[in-house]
């Protein structure tokens, strides 16, 4: 039996099944969510602090946290950043 995804990688599979671009853009997600916890617990400060300093809302913190959740805005990230004494930085790759 031969497989015809033998030898590819995984990014050729995920085009061929046509998820590539959600497959990834959920992977992104996940990794900015795990940095934004990892964040928020270096700034020692609780989930409802960060969403006081935030002027928000401790469950509009958790979408920002949720890595299934992938419509969030820049203007959440800066003040997010802002709350737990970071700059928020984008780049292209």
């Amino acid at each position: 039996m031969n497989n015809k995804y033998s030898g590819s990688n995984f990014d050729d599979f995920l085009k061929e099944e046509g998820i590539y671009e959600e497959v990834s853009t959920k992977a992104q997600k996940r990794l900015l969510a795990l940095q934004i916890a990892d964040i928020i617990a270096e700034s020692n400060l609780t989930k409802s602090e960060v969403a006081d300093k935030m002027a928000t809302s401790r469950s509009q913190l958790d979408r920002l946290l949720d890595p299934e959740n992938t419509s969030i805005t820049l203007e959440s990230l800066d003040r997010l950043a802002r709350a737990v004494g970071k700059q928020l930085k984008i780049e292209f790759a």
